[in-house]
């Protein structure tokens, strides 16, 4: 864990963000980490815009960090010699949440691994998942949610794919997405990072 990089981006310290992972992807340090760390801020960040002591901007500042970190960090992620995709997951971040980053480095990871993604981006409504598991047939579901505004939606997305009578395995995660909130929400299993949301899919789809 580099708390220099958690401090920085927790700071809002953009250069020294950029330039600490750059830092520590040329001295050989582990591309992950630097995406756990990411994590790590963003629910320090998340935490303080609940309490009401950061705001919008500071929220959009660090997303807007974690983008350029992600995109320095892609290139040392090396893509798996996959040629057939291993299943289809629609993933998107649930209505009245309109965080994408940790979407987009799961979706990322997800990719890279094989799997084919439908990502229907931010601020998504329960019935628009719903349709794209119809449209595209997919058997894997991924809710993402960056505050606590996003946990009843996520609930509303589960049950609304139950009773429209569809067989999909359903992961939850985000900032603060915990066991407890897997339970109240009726989901399959919660992914506390980006690589256990692989994980799970990989699993969910036979390895």
């Amino acid at each position: 864990m580099s708390q220099e990089l958690i401090d920085a981006i927790t700071d809002m310290r953009e250069e020294d963000a950029l330039a600490i992972t750059e830092q520590i992807l040329g001295a050989g340090g582990d591309p992950f980490k630097i995406l756990d760390d990411c994590r790590k801020a963003m629910e320090i960040v998340g935490g303080r815009f609940e309490r009401e002591e950061a705001f919008i901007p500071e929220l959009m500042l660090a997303g807007e960090m974690l983008a350029q970190i992600t995109e320095l960090v892609k290139p040392y992620i090396q893509q798996e010699a996959t040629s057939e995709k291993r299943a289809k997951v629609v993933f998107g971040t649930v209505e009245g949440d309109i965080h994408d980053i940790a979407k987009d480095i799961v979706v990322f990871m997800l990719d890279i691994n094989g799997f084919e993604v439908i990502d229907l981006g931010v601020d998504v409504p329960p019935a628009k998942f719903v349709e794209a598991v119809k449209q595209n047939g997919a058997k894997i579901v991924g809710l993402s949610g960056f505050l606590t505004l996003a946990i009843d939606p996520m609930k509303e997305t589960v049950a609304a794919l139950k009773a429209a009578g569809l067989d999909v395995k359903t992961m939850i995660g985000g900032g603060q997405i915990d066991e407890q909130v897997r339970e109240y929400t009726g989901a399959d299993a919660y992914g506390r990072d980006a690589m256990a949301a692989v994980a799970l899919a990989k699993q969910w789809a036979g390895g």
